[in-house]
């Protein structure tokens, strides 16, 4: 297993996401490409003192993008959705 801090490398901050953190009580991370949904309820629950009731994670595909007639690609990324039990909390914008 990789540690903790290589496994997540940051939240992912949309409308989308802070709609389920407010509604449903999920977090969304970007996690390491080969990371496992054990490997990712480990590393939330060390980092943040959480308990997690449930992990989806999926692959997401890098999207053609173009500058003139050039023709790059995005990074492709692996997210995951973490559940907390009901109860728990993530502060990830520092307030008190």
């Amino acid at each position: 297993m990789a540690h903790i801090t290589d496994v997540l490398k940051k939240p992912v901050l949309t409308e989308k996401t802070l709609l389920l953190q407010q509604t449903e009580n999920k977090y969304t991370f970007d996690v390491e490409i080969g990371a496992n949904k054990t490997e990712v309820k480990q590393a939330v629950e060390a980092m943040f003192g959480v308990k997690v009731e449930k992990v989806n994670i999926m692959n997401v595909k890098p999207k053609t993008k173009r500058m003139g007639r050039y023709v790059g690609k995005t990074n492709r990324r692996r997210k995951a959705v973490v559940k907390l039990k009901e109860g728990q909390e993530i502060n990830l914008f520092g307030e008190e």
